[in-house]
């Protein structure tokens, strides 16, 4: 199945996601998006979207919201001018810093959001997945800050990977189960949670932590994240005088470029650019790049592009990065890459580990693995447009990261030594 739309069609619905009247009722972003979940799952489905209708914008809801955000999370963070990265690049690259966020990234403005929400409704628990870890960092901070008790499911293999992430979880009180089914990674995380839910829908609150999923999470999520580039708008204007040339960030489900890139979508002079994992090669299963490569299909509740192959059956993914291994997109990435409003491209594990010992040495900064594969792909753009004003995403720190890559770096260290 292919989803194919005309110009007309596609400049109508840019005008109505920029009007915000998508999604629609039914939870669409155009051809994308929607509910798809078991009977079971609905009343509670239908249950958030009232709340989130009654809560979300209530002026009550976002002073509390916009207190904790400033006094407990940080915000707003900062916009740091990359001088040693502009020299190299030949560009004035400027980067949005959520990894000086509570938590260490932008995981922890959907995380408050979503456990102030959860007091509201008046749940017992929470639940939640995560891949790289940051998500559930950021639940289990979030939930420790409002007295809710929550749940965490990861895969085994990124608990492996990402045991600096499990360790803080534990000692911020969460729970947390590996996950061995499937694939054992951010995949087969959300499918446990789901099950959870399924078991207790009435007495728990399921805290996705992308853009993914049913409605009314896509959406929800999107709004507790645009934060992100409303800020960036603000601070790059005053700061270096005008709108970027081009935007920048990383897409694993999609929440940190959708919070950057929902602020300057309505500009047509600024590019935007979501940065995939490439992984080790161009074919299925080699890599995470489900918006360069992948197909319309449902996949944990919703309508998107996903790694899918022929028959339908959803493929696993492969990339050093933890947070960027989910085969499937959010619906409005899907959205905007088909009306062409975005565009998408992908960053291999070799090039997102170059970017990010690019940036320690040129900044000082140690971007987390997903992030470097938003500079990246800065660096290719870079290259093309010298002179052109550049905003990155810089969504997390790589501390979590550090196992990964002291690994990597003994292999490297045993290769030289054998060559």
């Amino acid at each position: 199945m292919q989803i194919e739309l005309s110009e007309q069609e596609s400049a109508d619905l840019l005008r109505r996601l920029l009007a915000g009247e998508l999604p629609d009722e039914r939870g669409r972003f155009g051809p994308f998006g929607g509910c798809f979940a078991p009977e079971s799952l609905m009343p509670a489905l239908r249950g958030l979207a009232d709340a989130v209708r009654e809560h979300l914008h209530d002026p009550s809801f976002q002073a509390e919201l916009n207190a904790e955000l400033k006094s407990w999370v940080g915000r707003p963070t900062a916009l740091t001018h990359a001088s040693g990265l502009s020299e190299r690049w030949g560009a004035d690259v400027w980067l949005k810093r959520e990894d000086l966020a509570h938590t260490g990234a932008h995981k922890i403005n959907n995380a408050l959001g979503q456990a102030l929400l959860a007091q509201r409704m008046g749940v017992g628990r929470v639940i939640a997945e995560t891949g790289a870890g940051q998500h559930g960092v950021a639940t289990a901070a979030a939930c420790a800050r409002v007295g809710i008790p929550c749940i965490v499911y990861m895969g085994a293999v990124d608990v492996e990977r990402q045991r600096p992430n499990v360790d803080r979880m534990l000692q911020l009180g969460a729970e947390v189960v590996p996950v061995t089914n499937g694939d054992a990674t951010l995949r087969a995380a959300i499918d446990e949670a789901f099950r959870d839910w399924v078991s207790d829908p009435d007495g728990s609150y399921y805290l996705l932590g992308s853009v993914v999923g049913p409605h009314p999470y896509p959406y929800l999520v999107r709004e507790l994240q645009a934060i992100i580039g409303r800020e960036a708008r603000t601070q790059i204007q005053e700061l270096a005088g005008g709108l970027p040339d081009s935007v920048f960030a990383c897409v694993g489900g999609g929440s940190n470029a959708i919070g950057l890139f929902h602020a300057f979508l309505g500009n047509a002079d600024t590019q935007i650019i979501g940065v995939e994992a490439g992984g080790t090669g161009s074919e299925l299963g080699k890599n995470a790049a489900t918006l360069v490569t992948g197909t319309p299909g449902i996949l944990h509740g919703c309508l998107s592009l996903l790694l899918q192959d022929p028959d339908g059956q959803v493929r696993e993914t492969e990339s050093v990065s933890a947070g960027l291994d989910y085969a499937g997109v959010g619906p409005e990435h899907a959205l905007l890459k088909t009306i062409g409003r975005v565009d998408y491209e992908s960053a291999t594990d070799a090039d997102a580990l170059a970017a990010l010992r690019e940036c320690c040495q040129a900044e000082g900064i140690l971007p987390a693995i997903e992030s470097a594969h938003a500079f990246a792909g800065a660096r290719r753009w870079a290259r093309q447009h010298p002179g052109a004003r550049i905003l990155v995403g810089l969504s997390g720190r790589g501390d979590k990261d550090m196992p990964t890559l002291s690994r990597l770096l003994r292999e490297e260290e045993a290769g030289a030594q054998a060559a």
